[in-house]
Order: C-alpha cells, then sequence, then structure tokens
C-alpha cells in the first residue's frame, strides 16, 4: 500500500460550519445559471443570497462553498462563475436528476467530496485514513493535524475539529433528534455510510453497498486511476485488485465496499464499458485491464448516464 498523503490543495472551510442539504445544490445551479459569467461575488453576494435563497448571510457562503465543491459551479481566475460539469448533467436541459432524488446523486457527490475532495480534505481523511471500522473525533482530529502539520500547512486544531463533525454531520443525524435546520434535507445520510456511537465515536457501516450504481462506481474506478498515475507518474494498463479495494482514495475505501461488493461491481465492467475495462480473475491474478478507444470523457458521460438507467 502506498504511504498516506492529503490530496492537494487543503482545505478546511468555507462551510461556515452548516453540512451539506438536499435543495441547496439545485439552489445554486439556478443562481449561478442565470448569472453565468457574471462576477461570483454578485451572484451570491450576502444582500442578493439573503433575498433569493430565504437564508442568512452565513448560508449563502455555505451554499456557494458547497456547489463549488460538489462540481455544481465552477469559478474561473478572474471569479466569473460557471455550470461545472455535474451541475450540468444533474440539472441542465436535460438533467439526470433535477431534485436529487436519485440514489446515484448522493453516492456521486459522495465520491466528490471523499475521493476527489478539491475543496473537502477532511472529508478524504475521514474515509480513506487507517482501516478501523470506528473512531473517535478527537483522536482523528489529532491525527488529521498531524499529517497537516507533516504536509506542512498550518491550520489550527479548533478549524480541523470543526471540519471533521461538519463531515460527519453529514452522514449521520444528530442522536437526540434535535439537529433541528442543520440536519433538515439530509442528502449523504440516505447512503448509510455512518452510525454514531457513544460519546464523540463513530463506525463505517461496509458492506455491499447495494444502492451504489455501477455507473457511478465505474466513474469513481477511471477517477482514482487517473489521478494515481499522476501521482505515482505510472501509465500502466492494468490495476490490481487490492489497489481498487484497499489504497487511499481507492473507490473500496472511499465507498465503504466489501470485498464482495468490489468483485461484483468489477465483474460487470466489461459488459458496462463495452469492453473498454475488463475485469480478470484468473490463476490468481485479479485485476482490471484498460482498453479505452477515445477519449476518457466519452466513457465517463456514457457510465453517468448508465448509472440513472439511461
Amino acid at each position: 500500500m502506498t504511504s498516506i498523503s492529503l490530496p492537494t490543495p487543503v482545505q478546511f472551510s468555507g462551510h461556515e460550519t452548516f453540512p451539506l442539504r438536499q435543495l441547496w445544490l439545485r439552489k445554486a445551479y439556478d443562481a449561478a445559471a442565470d448569472g453565468v459569467g457574471r462576477p461570483a461575488k454578485e451572484v451570491f453576494a450576502p444582500e442578493v443570497g439573503i433575498r433569493r435563497f430565504g437564508v442568512g448571510k452565513n448560508m449563502v457562503a455555505a451554499i456557494r462553498h458547497w456547489a463549488m465543491a460538489c462540481d455544481i459551479i465552477s469559478e474561473s481566475r478572474d471569479g466569473r462563475i460557471s455550470i461545472a460539469p455535474t451541475g450540468e448533467a444533474l440539472f441542465g436541459n436535460v438533467g439526470l436528476d433535477p431534485f436529487l432524488e436519485r440514489p446515484a446523486s448522493a453516492w456521486w457527490i459522495h465520491w466528490l467530496l471523499a475521493g476527489r475532495a478539491r475543496r473537502s480534505t477532511s472529508w478524504w481523511w475521514v474515509f480513506n485514513q487507517g482501516a478501523q471500522q470506528s473512531f473517535d473525533v478527537e483522536l482523528l482530529t489529532d491525527s488529521l493535524k498531524a499529517a497537516v502539520e507533516q504536509a506542512g500547512h498550518k491550520t489550527s486544531r479548533v478549524t480541523l475539529k470543526r471540519d471533521v463533525e461538519v463531515c460527519v454531520r453529514c452522514y449521520a443525524a444528530k442522536r437526540d433528534g434535535r439537529g433541528g435546520d442543520d440536519a433538515a434535507e439530509p442528502l449523504l445520510s440516505e447512503l448509510g455510510l455512518l452510525n454514531e456511537g457513544s460519546g464523540a465515536t463513530f463506525s463505517f457501516l461496509r458492506g455491499p453497498q447495494n444502492s451504489l450504481p455501477e455507473g457511478i462506481f465505474a466513474m469513481a474506478l477511471m477517477e482514482f486511476w487517473t489521478e494515481r498515475e499522476a501521482r505515482l507518474s505510472t501509465g500502466q494498463a492494468t490495476l490490481s485488485f487490492e489497489a481498487i479495494a484497499h489504497e487511499y482514495g481507492s473507490p473500496g475505501r472511499v465507498f465503504k465496499l466489501d470485498e464482495r461488493g468490489i468483485e461484483d461491481r468489477l465483474s460487470g465492467l466489461e459488459s458496462l464499458t463495452d469492453g473498454q475495462l475488463r475485469w480478470t480473475d484468473t490463476a490468481g491474478v485479479r485485476q482490471v485491464s484498460r482498453q479505452i478507444r477515445g477519449a476518457q470523457d466519452e466513457l465517463h458521460v456514457d457510465l453517468f448516464r448508465k448509472a440513472y438507467g439511461k
């Protein structure tokens, strides 16, 4: 297994301590669609967002953050707003899931946060560090702080703990049932990936993840493979089962799949991708090989549509 290292860039703020709510991403998309090409600071200005979204100014900032973290909107270097690929795929003119009602959407957003992790470093850390089934928020925060310092970044423990707490609250509602507005309209909690124990302890619910579509798994596998190649400077045409199941940032870790659940999805890759990805399990060799024809973007789009039965 490769040594653990944080994805780059690192980010531990932006959500204003508000967990992701289901309706926020659609609201952000609509605002961005009306303001394409305009400065994002105008589209999501506090006074504008308060009127449009009916929330406080801190929530306006949170909506903007989550929409960027979940690939719904993007901002250019000069701060102008545009629709990102996931936003267009889900909410565009032929959107696959305009109201985020399908399990595929929640699984893909989870991957964006905990697998791709462009603005959600703590999500990556929570779902990738260690192999233990349960964790304590305090101890996990300490291990994250050590990793952050080792990577040469300076972030306070208070900030890191707050980020970790927001992460777990995206997946596990408060046990006392008094979550209030912060627990409203859950999106990621429906995945059943985290369960809260006593105190500030949580446990992962590893298993076959029956609601995870094969198309989403395959998309995540391709992203992991590409990122792995860039990080290790390799160009191998095969990827081992061990890497897919257990390496940091792998679909096996991020989706908390058991080995049977991974094998079941790998066995269907050849049919799902029209032979562009193939699973081999013979003579003790378990690996995926690829024979991508044309741009990977085309296969990515095809897999996304198949995840929704299109």
